[in-house]
């Protein structure tokens, strides 16, 4: 089991952006991608958040409970999570789970900072 996670962490602004530079974004790395988000968003007050998913070639729900504990956060702060990138096969899970209707999918980082810049 892994004990890191690779990821790039990235502020614009008031606007955190978490690269996550995982092929697979499953059970062997969501606990540790959690405990980095939590630590994230509660230590340094950050409400707007884009989850880069360009580098993730694989996704399960392990993963997408990662990213849905980041807006659970963020949403008890008033917050926004955009989602970044992600491939094909990583979207379709994310549209067949319905989380695309509270977890807004974007083409690229450059246009979910613009989305959260609005807000």
């Amino acid at each position: 089991m892994n004990e890191t996670v690779n990821f790039e962490l990235r502020k614009e602004n008031n606007i955190a952006i978490f690269k996550l530079l995982e092929k697979n974004f499953d059970a062997q790395i969501a606990g540790l991608v959690k405990g980095e988000l939590t630590i994230l968003l509660t230590a340094d007050e950050i409400n707007k958040l884009v989850f880069d998913l360009s580098e993730v070639e694989y996704c399960d729900s392990s993963g997408l409970s990662a990213i849905l504990l980041a807006f659970r956060i963020l949403q008890a702060n008033e917050g926004h999570v955009r989602l970044a990138a992600p491939n094909k096969s990583v979207e379709n899970l994310i549209n067949i789970s319905q989380l695309s209707r509270v977890l807004p999918i974007c083409n690229s980082v450059e246009e979910a900072v613009k989305e959260l810049e609005k807000l």
